[in-house]
């Protein structure tokens, strides 16, 4: 039978749902969407191994503001939610403090999520668990994780927003590409009004 599983940038999944789409997603419905897209495609049973989430909490200073401390915990709460899924893992990479913008805005970067992803992908490819991979990301890192599932017999799915929203090169190596719309993000949305607060 064949297998997927699902590979979520976190952040990449955060820009698209808040800023594109305005749109708070249900994980689960996200899941189920993109396994079915892969199962109608191939027409053969589907499997579904595992999903992996890939991001980091909130930075905190070493004395944390309120709000600092409101972010964290909120978002702790969130990747809390999201492990209770079935077949889903969380993987946490850390947010780094790295400068301040021209406007005195702190700068922050993810460190580890995509090395995690690439390691991931390459690893079940390179064992046999998973015949298809699918990736939520747009990042040209993902690349040598793409070149190595695909090497081993893997088909990769590049799930990605609109054309500014992704590497070119991650587009031409991946196997199947599929846009995510306001139509997709419609059917995988949360219930309940989506506002700025909940971003």
């Amino acid at each position: 039978m064949a297998r997927l599983a699902i590979f979520i940038d976190g952040g990449y999944m955060d820009v698209l749902a808040e800023q594109q789409f305005r749109r708070r997603v249900s994980y689960e419905s996200l899941c189920g969407e993109i396994r079915g897209t892969v199962a109608a495609k191939t027409a053969e049973p589907l499997d579904l191994l595992r999903t992996y989430y890939y991001h980091c909490l909130p930075y905190q200073s070493r004395t944390p503001t309120p709000e600092e401390a409101a972010r964290y915990a909120n978002k702790r709460r969130f990747f809390d939610a999201l492990r209770r899924i079935p077949r889903f893992e969380v993987r946490e990479g850390r947010l780094a403090f790295v400068g301040m913008s021209r406007q005195g805005k702190p700068i922050f970067q993810q460190k580890r999520t995509d090395m995690l992803l690439g390691l991931d992908v390459a690893l079940l490819s390179a064992k046999r668990q998973i015949t298809h991979a699918a990736i939520i990301g747009g990042d040209s890192d993902f690349l040598p994780a793409i070149e190595v599932a695909t090497q081993e017999g893997v088909a990769v799915w590049l799930f990605h927003g609109p054309s500014s929203g992704y590497a070119k090169e991650l587009w031409t190596r991946a196997d199947e590409r599929y846009e995510i719309d306001g139509a997709f993000m419609q059917r995988v949305e949360l219930a309940g009004t989506y506002t700025p607060a909940d971003s």
